[in-house]
């Protein structure tokens, strides 16, 4: 289940992952890179993240959706 963007979680962020459906299979390493770069950095504008505890605070997943691909890509 999708979180909304959480100011306070996200001040106890050390850790970034990002879900990629498998229709965007094809983009290169580099490619996804440089677009979980920008989805993280505008965090608060993506359509799925979640706010996974971890022993030091909070991992943020972005589950990429077609709306941030075209946003950020």
């Amino acid at each position: 289940m999708a979180d909304q963007f959480d100011p306070y979680r996200e001040a106890l962020v050390f850790e970034e992952r990002t879900v990629w459906p498998a229709e965007y299979g094809e983009l290169e390493t580099v490619a996804k890179q440089e677009l979980e770069k920008a989805l993280h950095a505008s965090a608060e504008e993506c359509a799925s993240i979640e706010y996974i505890r971890t022993h030091t605070g909070f991992c943020r997943q972005i589950t990429v959706t077609g709306e941030d691909y075209d946003r950020v890509g």
